[in-house]
Parts: C-alpha cells; structure tokens; sequence
C-alpha cells in the first residue's frame, strides 16, 4: 500500500491582541485565524504492527519531538488502535516562521488517521488531543478561519471571504516561547468584541514591536512592505503580509521582493483543503 497524501494549509493571524496573563504562565489572547493556500504536504500509510515512524527528518528536531509524529501517538494512546502508520512530509511551510506550520501538520495526521484507522472520534474530541500538542492545532482541526479567544482555542468561525496577500518570510526562525517571555511585551490590550471587526476596528499584533528588536530582518521586511499597505506580522513571526486587491498586485510585490526572503502570493480560503479531502476520501 503505497502513502496517502493530504494537504495541511498555513495560517496568517490577521491580528493578534494580548489581554492578559493567566495564573499558570499561558496568555489570554485574541486573534483571527486566516486559512491560507499555501500547504504542507502529510502522506500517511497504515500499518497493522503498531510502529509510528517517520519517513522524514526535519533539520534540527529530534524524531521524538516531530509534531506529527506525537500527533499520531496522541491519538493511538487516546483511543487504543492497534494500528500505526508511516509518516512522510513534504514541507512548503517554514518552521518559526508563524504560520501554523507544524500545527497543521499534526491536525492533519489527527483528521487523516482519524479515518483511515477508523477510530471515528469528532472534530472536538480530535481538537481536544491537538490543543494538548499546541495552542493553534485546534484551529487546523476544525478546518475554518476564525476568531479566537483564550489561549487561541476557544474558536468562533469566520466567513472572511476571497482575499489575496503578499506573504514573506525573511529567514529569522523565532521561538515563540521567547517573544511570549519578554518582559517588555504588551499584555493588557482591552479586549474586543467579534461585532466591531465588522465595523473597522483597529487592530494590531502585539508582539510583533517585540520581535522586531530582536529581529532586525523582521523590521525590514515590514518597513519594505508597507509601501504597499497595512503590513504587518503573522503570530510571534517571522513572516509578515500584505493584503492587495489581487494576485496580479501580490505577484509584482513578489517580482520587487529582495531575492535573500521567501514570498508567496497567497490567497486567503475560509475552509481547509484537508476537509475536502477527507470528504472524498469517506465518499470512494
């Protein structure tokens, strides 16, 4: 039996409010999840022995702590199969990058084994495992943009519509943990009600003037890109977007970008390939 392969779309956080702290460390945010089409690939075979293991080997990452594989383990533990399943990756997404790379890459193992190992738990008993492994699993999970409170698992899903960006990627790697820890990060943003984003309201990331002191390519990708428009940075970062009129706009962006980033042209979608996936997959 050869690798069934499902896709794991990134993520921009169209803002990101920090609004509090919380007595065990974790911070109460608030945030919109933008789905966006630019997608790692997860190929997954079924074995009868048990084993979960990796065909890949991400660069720096001990196998063990590989998000996809913990997935797999998470669900097999949480629900008793007897079966495992090679793992391969086909990676498009860069790590620390703020994208929800690794995330989704282990919601998409979740969702996927979920229903070739016949398992059959729902969407929240499946985000409930992912929240375990990461704040933004659930979000991958359940397929949609979103708004989101708490920690970023507590989800309201949004109809944002067709949308195009300018997505760069300006090579820092940054460890979340870091940014969230900084003493001079803002943590008491008044929270905002999901009615005035529909009104206009002003947003902004707020860890983002963090990120820029320690990371001076993060500044300059975001200077670069303000002349043309709101750019700003997606999570702790290090990737940051523009949103333009279309993708012939995003593409010249792209063409003028400094050749040592990454840019994508990227278009915003409301509902995860992964779910239409699976939805073919139940229907052969």
């Amino acid at each position: 039996m050869s690798l069934t392969w499902f896709p794991a779309p990134a993520k921009i956080n169209l803002f990101l409010h920090v609004t509090g702290r919380r007595a065990d460390g974790y911070h109460e945010l608030q945030t919109v999840f933008q789905l966006i089409d630019l997608c790692d690939q997860v190929g997954l075979k079924v074995r009868d022995d048990g084993v979960i293991q990796a065909l890949h080997r991400l660069p720096g990452l001990d196998p063990e702590h590989d998000l996809s594989v913990r997935a797999a383990r998470a669900l097999q533990a949480a629900t008793g199969t007897p079966l495992g399943c090679d793992i391969e990756l086909q990676k498009h997404i860069p790590a620390g990058a703020g994208l929800g790379g690794g995330s989704s890459d282990a919601a998409t193992v979740l969702c996927a084994l979920n229903a070739l190992w016949g398992t059959k738990l729902n969407e929240t008993e499946l985000a409930a495992i992912g929240l375990k492994l990461g704040a933004d699993v659930p979000v991958f999970v359940h397929g949609y943009s979103a708004f989101a409170e708490g920690v970023g698992e507590a989800l309201q899903p949004l109809e944002l519509g067709p949308a195009c960006y300018a997505l760069v990627f300006p090579g820092e790697t940054v460890p979340t943990a870091e940014i969230f820890r900084d003493p001079e990060l803002t943590r008491n943003t008044p929270p905002i009600k999901i009615s005035l984003l529909r009104e206009g309201v002003s947003t902004h990331n707020d860890l983002q003037a963090v990120a820029t002191r320690h990371y001076q390519e993060i500044g300059a990708a975001i200077d670069w890109l303000k002349r043309f428009g709101d750019a700003r940075m997606s999570g702790s970062g290090s990737s940051v977007f523009v949103r333009v009129d279309s993708q012939t706009a995003a593409e010249a962006i792209k063409a003028e970008a400094p050749s040592r980033w990454r840019t994508w042209c990227v278009r915003g979608i409301d509902q995860s390939p992964l779910h239409i996936a699976l939805r073919n997959l139940s229907a052969r």
